[in-house]
């Protein structure tokens, strides 16, 4: 059994260089020997990019200022948090569905006005 395992260790396994099935081969992906494991921080990609040359009005890592967006803010449940298409309109508080429409309406008129606070939307309600 000695033999054997000697035998084992002196093997080499012989592994293609050029596989055919791979779009991209391992030496064109990691020339030199660059190891394949390596994660960048943002500082390390940052200096490697020199986002100094970059126009200032484009949104980059550096400067993550963009342009308001061209679509509307989604109406968010103030109960359950889920998309909201409704609105109640005694209480102008947005529910889901009408589970969460009974639970708005058994709400008191203490409770409405802090969930409209927390949406910074309260009103005094008569």
């Amino acid at each position: 059994m000695g033999e054997m395992e000697g035998e084992l260790v002196e093997a080499d396994i012989v592994v293609p260089m050029h596989l055919s099935f791979k779009k991209i081969q391992a030496y064109e992906k990691y020339p030199k020997g660059q190891s394949r494991g390596r994660w960048k921080h943002l500082k390390q990609i940052l200096q490697a990019e020199n986002f100094q040359d970059c126009p200032p009005h484009e949104p980059n890592y550096v400067n993550i200022e963009s342009p308001p967006s061209t679509q509307p803010c989604k109406r968010i449940c103030d109960i359950t948090g889920y998309e909201a298409p409704y609105v109640d309109p005694r209480t102008n508080l947005r529910y889901a569905n009408s589970q969460v429409f009974k639970a708005v309406r058994s709400l008191s008129a203490e409770q409405v006005q802090q969930y409209l606070s927390i949406r910074n939307a309260a009103v005094v309600l008569k």
